[in-house]
């Protein structure tokens, strides 16, 4: 009986114990939210982000695929020691392992990023009026982006825009005064725009770009086209900012495009057509979508074109169902859906409407 006592306890000891029930404890007792306010999202991360980001930037390539690659090897390489040398008992090593392993990969992603998915709502941070939110509001807004693209495409395109690993500086410069004005913490730094080894998941799956929660790294998809990249690494941006919610980062990214340079303008605006056309009443959408400019039009017709050539629609419709999953069990109730909610913002935020 002792020789099986002792056998277990060389499987799985106090420390395993305590980090796997810590990590449970931080996934399901709630935190208050303004004590995340003020003491994580004000006071420990923007010191965390800007010096992560400020290392992670000086390196060509995502240090989350040589963190992945890593992992996987040293996990494989200790499961088959542990098989070889002890058969039955590794395998049970192995799976203590990887609830360990786990365990330590979720505290410090909380760590590095993900206790700012538990901050108040910007709805409660900034002055918002709900009356604001209305389909006629929406359609306004579809029929006021309609005119910024038709005027600003010729010069965006003839300005062109920043590519490769390369920081816009007009747009970083913007999203610099946009994150005060959303009272996000100061000195926060851009993240260098990397292409990853999931870039091939990213374009199966429709996904447009990544926040590495734990090198704080802006990972953007390589089939963007040159006039969706500012507003998606705005998007991005916005997350290094410690905006986790979707909506919100969305809201944040078009506003720093809005108050860059015309190639800026013109992906946010573009961007912003599509979701304030989206929430117009159905009558109101073809009215407002036959105004649209041949120029403009040609450019929403090649990113219809290159989603349709890219995407897995299996791939992409098991990604967003687990990504669905991963949002609602970090406290975004609308997961998803919260992507859209930035009309909602942008019609009911005071800041947005300036």
């Amino acid at each position: 009986m002792a020789s099986k006592r002792n056998g277990v306890q060389n499987i799985v000891k106090w420390r395993d114990l305590i980090l796997a029930t810590f990590a449970v404890l931080l996934a399901v007792l709630p935190i208050p939210s303004a004590f995340i306010e003020r003491t994580y999202a004000r006071g420990l991360y923007p010191l965390w982000q800007a010096s992560i980001t400020f290392v992670s930037n000086a390196a060509p390539f995502a240090w989350l695929d040589v963190f992945t690659i890593a992992s996987i090897v040293l996990f494989s390489a200790r499961g088959v020691r542990d098989v070889a040398r002890d058969g039955v008992r590794g395998v049970a090593r192995i799976g203590v392992r990887a609830i360990v392993w786990a365990a330590v990969l979720y505290i410090g992603f909380l760590a590095a990023w993900g206790f700012n998915y538990q901050r108040p709502p910007m709805t409660e941070r900034l002055p918002y009026d709900p009356a604001g939110v209305t389909p006629a509001a929406a359609t306004r807004l579809a029929a006021v982006s309609v005119d910024h693209v038709n005027a600003l495409h010729a010069s965006a395109h003839a300005e062109g825009w920043v590519s490769g690993g390369a920081i816009d500086p007009s747009l970083a410069g913007a999203f610099d005064r946009v994150a005060r004005d959303l009272a996000a913490p100061r000195g926060i730094v851009a993240g260098r725009p990397k292409r990853s080894l999931f870039d091939w998941y990213f374009q199966r799956a429709g996904v447009a770009g990544m926040t590495d929660p734990f090198f704080l790294e802006t990972l953007v998809a390589s089939d963007l086209l040159p006039f969706e990249r500012p507003q998606v690494v705005a998007h991005e941006w916005a997350h290094l900012a410690g905006l986790a919610n979707e909506g919100e980062a969305n809201l944040a990214g078009w506003l720093a495009c809005v108050r860059g340079s015309a190639a800026d303008q013109y992906s946010g605006w573009l961007f912003m057509y599509g979701e304030a056309v989206r929430a117009a009443p159905a009558r109101a959408r073809a009215p407002i979508a036959e105004r649209l400019q041949d120029g403009p039009r040609a450019d929403l017709r090649a990113i219809r074109e290159r989603t349709v050539r890219n995407i897995s629609p299996r791939l992409a419709s098991a990604g967003w169902r687990m990504y669905n999953r991963y949002l609602k069990a970090n406290r975004v109730e609308a997961g998803n859906a919260s992507y859209s909610e930035v009309v909602r913002l942008a019609l009911g935020l005071a800041i947005a409407r300036q």
